[in-house]
């Protein structure tokens, strides 16, 4: 009895000490929500209050109407077009890439592999001036094609995923089903794809909230205001030259974590499933 006593407080102390934790990592996220609803002067005034006296939705309201005759709206619009596209083509194109490293055989399929699992190294700094001198020769600088177009080249994180959840079906299937008469791609069509579906929802959902959140590439590749996405689109409502408008920033900060927020609690189960097993079950 002393031993379950001292395991229940054990397994108690625990768990505050986890929900003290997370609420410690939480409440910066905590206290930009409540500062959206303040007035813009009494923001930084009153930074020890988290609660604000006299809650207001007027920064919701000014940081809507946007920038240059563009309301936030079309900003959503920008971020949704870009992360959209470039989440089907991530998914889409290292789907077809891990379902060849992972069943098919041909010459090169190590050296290539380790290409891209060394790619996977590769910071995004080492690559970003040699792309944009390639996408600057192809006319694509100042469009959405840099943001989009490599994406449908496969990303060697997604393909390494998928291809490990490809491991895990058994090839009795691809068997069976050759000897039915099914082709490389008819297996996959018809046998691996139902079957990794966790592996491709988990994908998306984290190649959806990479893009979503990116700020980098729309700084190199993006010029015209009415073009930028959400993240680029922050920015404007500071301004070193002036006044800036950190209410109306906030408030629109809160609104675009909306979507990722709600794909992933929607979505959750299937990135736990998609991370935690790998293929058939049993």
């Amino acid at each position: 009895m002393g031993m379950k006593n001292k395991r229940t407080i054990g397994i108690t102390i625990y768990h505050i000490l986890v929900c003290i934790g997370g609420l410690v990592m939480r409440y910066p996220l905590i206290w930009m929500l409540m500062s959206s609803f303040k007035e813009t002067n009494t923001i930084f005034a009153t930074a020890k209050e988290l609660l604000p006296e006299k809650a207001t939705l007027v920064n919701y309201v000014n940081g809507w109407k946007g920038f240059a005759g563009s309301t936030f709206g079309r900003f959503f619009a920008n971020s949704a077009i870009i992360s959209v596209l470039s989440t089907v083509g991530a998914v889409a194109s290292s789907a077809i890439v891990g379902y060849g490293f992972a069943r098919c055989r041909f010459k090169g399929k190590k050296l290539l592999f380790t290409c891209m699992m060394v790619s996977m190294m590769l910071p995004f700094q080492v690559m970003m001036i040699p792309q944009f001198i390639w996408f600057k020769k192809l006319g694509w600088v100042g469009t959405y094609l840099p943001l989009i177009a490599p994406y449908f080249f496969g990303q060697g994180f997604f393909i390494f995923l998928i291809m490990q959840f490809i491991e895990g079906i058994p090839r009795e299937l691809d068997e069976a089903a050759k000897i039915d008469g099914c082709s490389y791609y008819g297996v996959f069509r018809q046998i691996i794809l139902p079957l990794i579906i966790p592996a491709l929802i988990t994908s998306g959902i984290f190649s959806f909230i990479w893009r979503w959140d990116d700020f980098m590439s729309p700084l190199l590749y993006i010029n015209k205001t009415t073009m930028y996405p959400i993240s680029y689109a922050l920015k404007l409502f500071c301004d070193p030259s002036s006044t800036s408008d950190y209410g109306a920033m906030f408030a629109m900060a809160t609104l675009s974590l909306l979507p990722a927020v709600i794909i992933f609690i929607t979505l959750q189960k299937y990135l736990v499933e998609g991370i935690a097993t790998s293929g058939i079950k049993g």
